[in-house]
């Protein structure tokens, strides 16, 4: 799916693990006068019970999405206290527009990758673990933003070694994940989602 925000191209892939009908992952984005904000949730396993874990947690970022990153991990956690809901891993993307910068956390296996201009990738490295209830230590990550930059968010059913140089070059998103779902011949072995967004000024 493409959809072209003010300022963020965004173009998302999502496919449940072979023999599902749910997929385990949830995401939300949403641009605003401000700024960007993305969040990909994974929930532990797969199929309709890991989908309710994802679905808690991205709920509580739709309902606070202006809130700090590490405040945000924090509701997401608690979402999980006193439920019949498994774990989750987290990514959050945060644009800022207006002083040109951008950050992003991750815990657990969510992929964060950044690519400025020129090309040059940056690729976060995640708190290990995932969220389960229990307090978690969170580092945000910091950069500045640059106009064309691109970032990619991708849960673990996407391999990160199978996704080449042109993957990575394309100049409108939607080429992105046409090359993205060429590669895709069969049912991944796990809940697949890729989300790929160009920031233009």
């Amino acid at each position: 799916m493409i959809d072209k925000k003010d300022r963020m191209e965004v173009a998302t892939f999502q496919k449940p693990k072979k023999g599902n009908y749910h997929s385990g992952d949830s995401y939300f984005y949403i641009e605003t006068d401000d700024g960007f904000l993305c969040a990909l949730a994974d929930g532990l396993g797969s199929g309709e019970v890991a989908k309710d874990s994802a679905d808690a947690v991205i709920g509580v970022i739709k309902a606070g999405y202006t809130k700090p990153l590490d405040e945000l991990v924090h509701l997401a956690n608690e979402a999980l206290v006193g439920h019949h809901l498994r774990g989750c891993v987290l990514g959050i993307l945060r644009v800022n527009y207006r002083d040109q910068s951008y950050s992003y956390v991750s815990i657990g296996n969510i992929s964060v990758i950044a690519v400025d201009h020129y090309g040059k990738k940056k690729r976060n490295i995640p708190v290990p673990g995932y969220l389960s209830g229990v307090k978690k230590s969170v580092k945000v990550h910091n950069g500045e933003l640059q106009n064309g930059a691109v970032f990619f968010m991708f849960s673990d059913g996407v391999n990160e070694r199978k996704l080449t140089k042109e993957f990575y070059s394309h100049q409108t998103m939607d080429l992105t994940i046409q090359w993205f779902t060429l590669q895709q011949e069969h049912y991944m072995d796990d809940d697949t989602t890729l989300i790929a967004m160009k920031y233009s000024k």
